[in-house]
């Protein structure tokens, strides 16, 4: 009789790859089919709102109740049009992703008729539950008034029958308990000192854009073999199971081909994406087995932002018309890569400029330096933050390992920019600011065209790299909100460029000529953060012993790292830049620290059930065939044959009840230690306990588990294997 997980295997293996619906348009004739843009808005709204909208969105100027009411009226006509009946405020509270609360257009009007409403006040605010969602005790859960507010710079949009409307979330007394909020302060920050940097250069820049293009990393598995684990399924990751014999070690399956079912899926994904105004271009194999990556073009950050929550919700319902599950856990599977959220960030001016692309002249060369240099310096003063903004229990499973950058944020630059640094510390002059142009690489074939050759290579092991025209913050994880990153990078970048002005105006009000002034303090910022330029490889042993002797910060604790938030410095950084207030930083550390222990406490639970009741159980049912079929042996055999087949099994039953008896010992011992993280007595303390008592232990009940996977008969093991999970049929 078969068991559980082959009959899973039966129904996993037999699925057929479902046709993918392309429309019969092109994809511009449906692109932001769903998106109130301003395409649309110039159709539902007068000339009048429609510039006053517009204005509100690239100044940010507050909108009149009057006008807010014809938007509301505008953007109700154009959703009901589209098949909506509700609406909802779309938020992003500390818990990593998106919420909503649907209510419907209906409402009754002065003679007690149903109508279809939607006003201004509604449009621009609501008041959702806030006692429930993360809040790191900076209200009570008593008392539940929350208010969520219109973003106006990000388009609404409708998904299935909803209206939804983007919105930051703020608490009755105004702090922030999302990603959202931060993120536009930070983003003003930027605009506001990396403008006044540009005006040393170009007096026409009157606006810096901050732009953002993420990798999202994901893996596949099929629906009926995630049902067969309860880990995957609780805790998006397996607590337990033996490698395969064949992972990744081949390297075929990186830009291989795409399997039918996995391109239907991405097809229907991409189409629904694209209807939602989510620019997505690229799609490919990742490293591991069963794992993928999506990338689009690139958008201004704040949108693209809620284009990547947007589309990690709804690769989760496309994955289960194809019988998949999406598993965006950093680390699901041990042994093999996990996945990031490759952040690849650039500042753009509204003259059309790409602060972060080299120029074809020395004066916009020096402005280049002048932000790579403001850059490395603000990365450098706050690489512990930049570290805990990307750490995670999630991550912490991913962070170098299997070409994942390491826990120790360093910057790569490449051989050119660094060889230009390397010259303008020892210059007088700006003048030795000049960069190669693309070399040609000749291959000697002849039917393939010269190939140019870009000014940096790329360096896997790089948390934070610069890659020709952008810096790509490697380190951040799949699952995560990359807002968090982000505003963390904008605050320290932003203090750093304000820092950068007056110190050169000062220079300029003693007499120094703007150029000299600009370039003496370059040059002093590129001394100043030698320490976290590092071009090698960050796996290396001798790079950590060097990065803790340079300074940088090497804690592997996640929920120490978080003490960074807290740093002298972070407070001070936020609060000049009005990203975060101190109260909102200790918020957002209990937050962190909270969901820490939540997660592993999880985790705990579910290895504790899964090694009681479904390992210990067949373990010990395939011990006790192994004694009958000793004893019968015994019996029916001559005294030298039996001894021998006898002596076999006897050494595997031993193996066995070795096994069982570590993991019933390991997992009461991690009961324990989980009872006593749970008496801490702060979360920043239960944190710890758990992470420095509690996850060791876990390690050791996987051990066993997955040593007696080796040993148990195959068809009785009751979970699904990984040779299983990480191939797809």
């Amino acid at each position: 009789m078969k068991t559980l997980r082959f009959k899973l295997l039966d129904e996993a293996f037999g699925r057929k790859a479902i046709k993918a619906d392309y429309p019969s348009a092109r994809t511009p004739d449906y692109f932001g089919k769903n998106v109130f843009s301003l395409e649309k808005m110039k159709s539902y709204l007068s000339k009048s709102s429609y510039k006053t909208l517009l204005n509100t969105i690239e100044t940010g100027m507050p909108l009149s109740h009057d006008i807010a009411d014809e938007v509301a009226q505008g953007m109700k006509h154009w959703a009901i049009d589209m098949g909506a009946t509700h609406y909802t405020h779309w938020f992003q509270p500390l818990t990593g992703g998106s919420a909503e609360k649907h209510d419907s257009f209906a409402e009754f009007d002065s003679e007690r008729n149903m109508v279809e409403e939607f006003s201004g006040k509604v449009l621009v605010q609501q008041e959702p539950d806030a006692s429930s969602f993360p809040n790191g005790g900076i209200r009570n859960t008593f008392e539940a008034r929350g208010y969520t507010a219109w973003d106006p710079a990000s388009p609404a949009f409708v998904v299935g029958d909803t209206l939804c409307i983007p919105t930051i979330f703020i608490s009755y007394t105004g702090e922030a308990l999302d990603y959202k909020a931060p993120l536009l302060r930070s983003l003003a920050a930027i605009d506001k000192n990396a403008t006044r940097v540009c005006k040393l250069f170009d007096e026409n820049v009157q606006k810096v854009h901050s732009y953002l293009g993420w990798e999202q990393e994901y893996f596949l598995v099929d629906e009926a073999l995630w049902a067969g684990r309860p880990d995957l399924m609780l805790t998006g990751r397996t607590l337990m199971g033996h490698e395969s014999a064949k992972n990744q070690q081949l390297e075929d399956h990186y830009f291989g081909h795409i399997p039918s079912r996995v391109l239907a899926f991405m097809t229907d994904l991409e189409v629904e994406a694209l209807k939602l105004g989510i620019p997505v271009k690229t799609r490919h194999n990742e490293v591991a087995p069963n794992q993928f990556e999506l990338a689009p073009i690139y958008e201004e950050t704040n949108l693209a932002v809620d284009h990547n929550l947007l589309l990690m919700s709804t690769m989760r319902g496309i994955a289960r018309r194809h019988n998949f599950r999406v598993l965006l856990h950093e680390k699901p599977y041990s042994g093999v890569n996990g996945s990031g959220k490759h952040c690849n960030w650039s500042l753009g001016t509204d003259t059309g400029v790409n602060l972060l692309s080299p120029g074809k002249d020395a004066l916009s060369n020096l402005q280049f330096v002048t932000f790579v240099a403001n850059v490395l310096k603000a990365v450098y003063k706050h690489n512990g933050l930049l570290k805990a903004s990307i750490s995670s229990a999630t991550n912490a499973h991913r962070l170098g390992a299997n070409e994942a950058p390491p826990a120790i944020i360093s910057v790569f630059l490449g051989t050119q920019v660094s060889a230009v640094l390397s010259k303008v510390v020892k210059s007088t002059s700006e003048e030795a600011i000049v960069f190669d142009k693309k070399a040609g690489l000749k291959l000697g074939i002849g039917h393939i065209p010269e190939i140019f050759i870009d000014n940096t290579d790329r360096n896997r092991t790089s948390p934070f790299a610069f890659t020709g025209n952008r810096f790509e913050f490697r380190a951040v994880g799949s699952s995560e909100n990359c807002g968090g990153a982000m505003l963390a990078l904008h605050a320290a970048v932003a203090e750093q460029l304000n820092d950068f002005t007056e110190e050169v105006e000062a220079r300029m009000k003693k007499g120094e000529a703007k150029e000299k002034a600009i370039f003496e303090v370059v040059k002093a910022y590129i001394k100043d953060s030698t320490a976290i330029h590092f071009d090698g490889n960050g796996y290396s042993d001798e790079w950590k012993a060097e990065a803790a002797k340079r300074g940088l910060c090497c804690e592997t604790s996640v929920p120490v790292i978080f003490d960074a938030y807290l740093a002298k410095d972070s407070v001070k950084t936020f609060s000049n830049t009005n990203v975060l207030t101190e109260r909102e930083l200790h918020s957002r550390c209990e937050v962190k620290w909270e969901m820490y222990s939540k997660k592993i406490q999880i985790e705990s639970r579910v290895l504790g059930d899964l090694a009681m009741n479904h390992v210990i159980p067949v373990a010990t049912e395939y011990q006790s065939k192994l004694l009958d079929n000793v004893a019968k042996v015994a019996a029916h055999f001559p005294e030298t044959l039996s001894g021998a087949m006898s002596a076999q099994n006897k050494l595997i039953i031993e193996r066995i009840a070795n096994h069982t008896n570590e993991i019933t010992v390991g997992v009461q011992s991690m009961v324990d230690e989980r009872k006593k993280a749970n008496k801490a007595g702060s979360e920043r303390d239960k944190a710890i306990a758990y992470h420095d008592n509690v996850i060791p232990r876990m390690a050791t009940v996987r051990y066993h588990i997955d040593k007696l996977e080796l040993i148990v008969d195959n068809e009785m093991w009751p979970l699904p294997k990984y040779r299983e999970l990480l191939f797809i049929r």
